[in-house]
Order: C-alpha cells, then sequence, then structure tokens
C-alpha cells in the first residue's frame, strides 16, 4: 500500500479548500505536486494501485532540514545571526506538529479503502510568517534580528483547507517549545548542515547551491 504525501500548495491561495476542491497550484513546486497527486489518481484507476494522497499543511518539529523556516529560525538565533524574512512577512501558513501528521496517518492507514482516496491534514494554527518568528523567539527567550529581504517567486500570500477528519492537533506554541528543546540539545545534528547557500543565504533562490569551503558560521572551521 503507498501513502503519498502531498502538501496543501496545491490549492493555491484563492479560497479555503476542502478534498474536493479544484487543484490551482501556482508556482513549478506545487504544480509538481499536483501533478504527482494525478499519477498516484492514475495508477489507482488504471493498474488498481492501492494508495491514498495525504495534504498536509506546514509541517515542523525536530530533525526539520536547517533551510526551513522554523529551524532557521532557532539556529540563527542561537548564533546571532539575523533572520531574512521574505516581503513584509504576512503571508499566512497552517502548521501542524510532525508527530501529529504522523499519528493521523497511522489512522488513516487502518481506516482507508485504498482507493485513491484524499485527506486533508490541516494543522489549525493559521499564522503569519513574522508571527510564527517573533513566538519562537518567545519562546526561547531570546531577542530575534529580523532583516526584511525581497520575496520569493511566486510566493503564495495564503494557504488555507477544511477536512471532515477529526483529530487532535498540538498547538503552535507547545510545538515550538519542544521544537526549540530539541535543536538545543542536538546540535551534533544540524551543525554539519549549516554551511549550505539554503542556509546561509538571505535569498538563497539566487545562488547556486554549493556549500563554502571557508565559511562556517557555527564553528568558525
Amino acid at each position: 500500500n503507498y501513502v503519498h504525501i502531498s502538501t496543501d500548495e496545491v490549492y493555491g491561495d484563492e479560497e479555503c479548500a476542502d478534498e474536493d476542491s479544484p487543484l490551482r497550484p501556482s508556482s513549478p513546486y506545487s504544480a509538481s505536486k499536483a501533478s504527482a497527486d494525478l499519477f498516484v489518481k492514475a495508477y489507482v484507476r488504471t493498474y488498481g494501485v492501492k494508495a491514498i494522497i495525504v495534504r498536509p499543511s506546514n509541517n515542523y518539529g525536530p530533525r526539520q532540514h536547517v533551510e526551513k523556516l522554523i529551524p532557521k529560525v532557532i539556529i540563527r538565533t542561537l548564533l546571532n545571526l539575523p533572520i531574512p524574512i521574505y516581503g513584509d512577512g504576512k503571508q499566512e501558513r497552517d502548521w501542524i506538529y510532525v508527530e501529529d501528521t504522523a499519528r493521523i496517518i497511522a489512522d488513516l492507514i487502518d481506516k482507508s479503502q485504498w482507493k485513491g482516496e484524499i485527506y486533508n491534514l490541516p494543522g489549525g494554527n493559521v499564522y503569519k510568517n513574522i508571527d510564527v518568528v517573533k513566538t519562537i523567539g518567545e519562546v526561547m527567550g531570546k531577542e530575534v534580528k529580523i532583516r526584511y529581504v525581497e520575496d520569493r517567486p511566486g510566493h503564495d500570500r495564503r494557504y488555507c483547507m477544511r477536512t471532515s477528519l477529526r483529530y487532535e492537533v498540538t498547538p503552535l506554541r507547545e510545538g515550538l517549545r519542544r521544537t526549540v528543546e530539541w535543536y538545543l540539545n542536538n546540535r551534533w545534528w544540524w551543525e554539519p548542515l549549516i554551511n549550505d547557500n539554503f542556509f546561509k543565504e538571505d535569498v538563497p533562490w539566487k545562488v547556486p547551491n554549493k556549500a563554502s569551503d571557508d565559511v562556517n558560521v557555527a564553528t568558525g572551521r
């Protein structure tokens, strides 16, 4: 049986979507995810592949790669580095703690008919990006240095989903507390990763994805 992990981005940013809403991807990334969803549906119909499609909102938690917003804010704040904020920072995202996602998917594995069903997994924690950044600073008890930079190309303003599923989720502040604690206690895991341009650069899409040999912002090596 195949669990295909998609994204809320396939719906675009025009409305609050349910599982029956049309796909309106607005970036090359979201278009690739929407096309992958269609491939799964096609394989289910043509070859009888047993599959479901899960569309979660933004996941966060321990072990998330350092290029993503929440770990980047945590680590850069630990290193006393400024946080690049794309555009005005008022883009809205719905956040779901990774352990909640895993638990919900485990429940779906037992309940699904495996005929290509689609499940939205909103987290019920809709916040502006800038507010998430400030909340992380509050959880860490540290001042977050913010630097506004140009917006990412094709950056959607808002993602919103509805679902008929019923489940409990971790409040954002509690999830952030657990996440901050993990990164504080596991520097060995993330230190080797922060020499990547997608972590170091304010606008990484303009820089070739090649790690620098002469700068290590964490250790000075």
